[in-house]
């Protein structure tokens, strides 16, 4: 439109479009109220067809209307080519537009259908596992052993815990996907953390290798979420980890960043499906590797990112996966004073040099 403006001189080009439920009649054309513009370049534009010197009807509801002079016949049907493509245009531009509507809402029922079946399954196993061993030891009909009933109520036991951890993973999903989530920052020592998240885990010392240096710095984190960031991840490198292969779990710092490693000697990630598998309910369909709804990962960065930090994979030297926890350092005590000493250095610095300024502006008033 801008190009047919320019070369033929007009004043403004307008594509007008004809009103839903509005009469094709002749007398319609100079009648503003059946129109509407849809697009318009130059000033001023057409309200209705009939306001143009020269006008090209596209089809029964878009017309093209210049204003500026009349065209002759010859550039007319050039204007028509142009007419043409300029309707095309606009309508890929309204599908585009409609796509992108339609897009997030295909997205989130995506989402919700995906939400459905994962659940209905991940909730179904541990259900029924408690149901079955809380019904067992009710019933009169057998007598268990000692060692039967222990075995069952560590069964009720285990199955309630991958319940609590599935809702807890959808509670916190959907408080980040909201935006609501609340982060309380403090200073945390990793040497502290790594522990308490695997005795969440019930992990034996001997399952997992623990090389934190004594000297690491704390980190600054919402405790309870780094606590569910670290359960998640070391739980997806047990489960991963092949018989006799512990993961391993190292910690260092370097300037402001600590960066903590979780190493499984598993069968690792392929490059191309590492963004994958930190989108919610990846696992869909792939059930032969494990139980779980595919939140954790996804959970996990977005923890790790709402604290400030990052959580990205890289292929363990030798096979398997390492996935890197890099958090903000907290700034020791010593620091802290000696950046407070400097601050109020600077501060009183600054404050002579305004008062020399003061000073120098009364002389030159005087």
């Amino acid at each position: 439109m801008e190009r047919i403006r320019e070369t033929f001189g007009l004043a403004s080009v307008t594509v007008l479009e004809r009103l839903p439920g509005t009469l094709d009649a002749p007398d319609r054309q100079d009648d503003p109220a059946a129109w509407r513009i849809a697009a318009t370049v130059g000033d001023p534009p057409c309200w209705a067809p009939g306001q143009g010197e020269t006008t090209v009807l596209v089809d029964d509801d878009l017309a093209l209307a210049l204003c500026g002079r009349a065209l002759p016949d010859s550039d007319r049907r050039i204007v028509e080519a142009f007419a043409a493509q300029a309707a095309l245009a606009l309508r890929q531009e309204r599908l585009a537009a409609e796509a992108a509507k339609a897009r997030p809402l295909e997205e989130a029922d995506k989402m919700r259908t995906a939400l459905l079946a994962a659940v209905s399954h991940d909730l179904r196993t541990p259900l029924a596992s408690a149901i079955a061993a809380v019904a067992s030891l009710r019933s009169q009909d057998v007598e268990f052993s000692a060692e039967d009933r222990e075995e069952l109520l560590a069964t009720a036991a285990e199955s309630h815990e991958r319940l609590r951890r599935l809702i807890e993973n959808l509670l916190d999903m959907s408080r980040l996907q909201a935006g609501v989530l609340g982060v309380f920052a403090t200073a945390v020592g990793l040497e502290d953390a790594v522990p308490a998240a695997l005795d969440e885990l019930g992990v034996p010392g001997r399952l997992v290798r623990v090389r934190i240096p004594d000297d690491l710095a704390a980190v600054v984190a919402d405790p309870v979420l780094l606590q569910r960031v670290l359960v998640n991840v070391i739980g997806n490198a047990l489960q991963f980890s092949p018989p006799g292969r512990s993961p391993t779990i190292t910690g260092s710092d370097h300037k402001a960043q600590v960066k903590l490693r979780i190493i499984d000697r598993g069968p690792g990630i392929p490059e191309e499906a590492r963004d994958r598998v930190f989108q919610p309910f990846q696992r869909l369909g792939d059930r032969s590797t494990g139980t779980g709804v595919g939140l954790g990962l996804a959970l996990s960065r977005g923890l790790a990112e709402a604290m400030g930090g990052t959580l990205r994979p890289e292929t363990t030297p030798g096979g398997g996966l390492t996935m890197i926890l890099t958090l903000p350092a907290a700034q020791p005590p010593a620091a802290a004073s000696e950046a407070h000493a400097t601050a109020l250095a600077d501060r009183a610095i600054v404050e002579r040099l305004h008062r020399r300024n003061r000073v120098e502006q009364r002389r030159e008033w005087r």
